[in-house]
């Protein structure tokens, strides 16, 4: 196992289409819930530990070798937000695109033909880090930094925010990181034995409501 396939999949420069979303961050910002640094943190740590949590577990039990099908419909029942379903998709088509091109594998060639408007992006990014060869909890850990990266980086954009700021904010919440991995992995360990709700299944009902007023903005510089 090369652990530096997990450098290239967390990288924000994989082209899976994450930067054109804000990860809620558009509306919280124009919200006025995000206006510095310090209401950028309170914001990344709710979300990494309620949707973070939820798309990190899912994420490593694909990795884990679940049946990606059963895991694509988990994902549907804990988003209960068509607006974020259908984000979930568009984001995991265009993650098959990149990962079938890196890391070919049947198993994503058969999931990308069982789901041809695309499987959810975590249970997609799971069964791209099985291919690269990396581990359940490697998995976790790309995908918890995604949930906290992704907001942090479009308050740069929307807020003019110092990116030193905005990098400092991610150094600060890596402890909650480390331990939303080692949750997602462990309750995706234990799908094998107690089955699929074993995952978690936090709510983030303001993420939910705002994403779906969002996604009828007549104008916006993010897709969600």
């Amino acid at each position: 196992m090369s652990r530096a396939a997990l450098l290239v999949l967390a990288d924000g420069r994989f082209p899976a289409g994450g930067h054109a979303h804000s990860g809620g961050a558009e509306p919280a910002v124009a919200a006025g819930r995000i206006k510095d640094a310090a209401t950028l943190e309170r914001f990344c740590r709710g979300r990494l530990h309620t949707a973070g949590l939820v798309a990190a577990a899912l994420a490593a039990a694909a990795a884990a070798g679940c049946d990606p099908l059963l895991l694509d419909d988990a994902a549907d029942a804990r988003t209960p937000v068509p607006a974020l379903r259908q984000v979930a998709r568009r984001l995991g088509r265009q993650m098959m695109r990149a990962a079938r091109a890196t890391w070919p594998d049947p198993a994503l060639d058969a999931l990308a033909a069982a789901r041809p408007r695309g499987a959810h992006q975590p249970v997609v990014l799971g069964l791209a880090a099985r291919s690269a060869g990396l581990a359940p909890l490697d998995a976790a850990y790309a995908v918890a930094y995604e949930s906290i990266s992704g907001p942090a980086t479009a308050t740069v954009r929307l807020l003019s925010l110092d990116p030193f700021d905005a990098t400092a904010v991610l150094a600060h919440l890596a402890a909650d990181v480390d331990l939303v991995a080692r949750q997602a992995a462990a309750a995706a360990e234990r799908v094998a034995t107690e089955g699929i709700d074993a995952l978690p299944a936090a709510s983030a009902p303001l993420l939910d409501i705002t994403a779906q007023a969002h996604a009828a903005w007549p104008v916006r510089l993010f897709a969600s």
